[in-house]
């Protein structure tokens, strides 16, 4: 044993981001954070939310936007730091520009961001994103994101020195789209297969609501 070797050094912090800011436009206009979830009509915002806990990201912070008020005083969202979007309907760009600058402030290193509208991606997926991030490792990855079948979807992670790129290209509904795709044609995007424990359904019309009802996917 090397006696001057000191204690170990902690792991990275890797945060969580929801973006729950939509208003839910082929929904009828009903916020997406407010969709009633699982057996007991719950926020989906709650549920994503805790998907992140779960996962062990922190800090947590949840971007709002539409119906910003109603989630604030309906939603349970322990140990969250709630960030509002007052910008929220020029798409989800937006969103996620609000997201990355209130965790500047923060010890993260890198963040998982995770969409509200996907129920059926739970805590093991963001786990095995997560995990493909270590600080300064050889075998670490700055950018990853969760695959399907080989298929590139959500979440995504994102070092932070990536946060600034990420940002500035951030407009409409284009998100980090454009960084992840770029980092890929170098070989610096990690995909991290998920399939087997969660899917990438997107809850978007009325039709898709029935996802809102079936058992929370990744869970065990």
């Amino acid at each position: 044993m090397n006696a001057t070797a000191g204690p170990p050094r902690p792991a990275p912090a890797v945060a969580g981001l929801l973006l729950a800011a939509g208003g839910g436009r082929r929904l009828g206009g009903r916020a997406k954070a407010l969709l009633p979830a699982g057996p007991g009509g719950r926020p989906l915002v709650e549920r994503a939310a805790g998907v992140l806990r779960a996962a062990g990201c922190a800090p947590v912070h949840v971007v709002l936007g539409a119906a910003e008020a109603e989630v604030r005083a309906g939603a349970r969202l322990p140990g969250c730091v709630p960030v509002s979007n007052p910008d929220w309907a020029s798409g989800m760009g937006s969103s996620l520009r609000a997201g990355l600058a209130s965790l500047e402030p923060t010890a993260a290193a890198a963040v998982v961001v995770l969409l509200v509208d996907q129920p059926r991606i739970g805590p093991a997926a963001v786990a095995r994103v997560a995990a493909a991030y270590t600080a300064g490792g050889p075998e670490g990855a700055e950018l990853a994101a969760a695959a399907y079948d080989g298929v590139r979807g959500h979440p995504v992670l994102l070092g932070r020195r990536h946060w600034a790129e990420v940002a500035a290209g951030a407009t409409g509904d284009r998100g980090a789209r454009d960084v992840l795709a770029r980092a890929a044609s170098r070989g610096e995007l990690a995909l991290v297969e998920c399939g087997d424990v969660a899917a990438p359904d997107d809850v978007d019309t009325p039709a898709d609501l029935a996802l809102l009802d079936e058992p929370r996917a990744g869970w065990h």
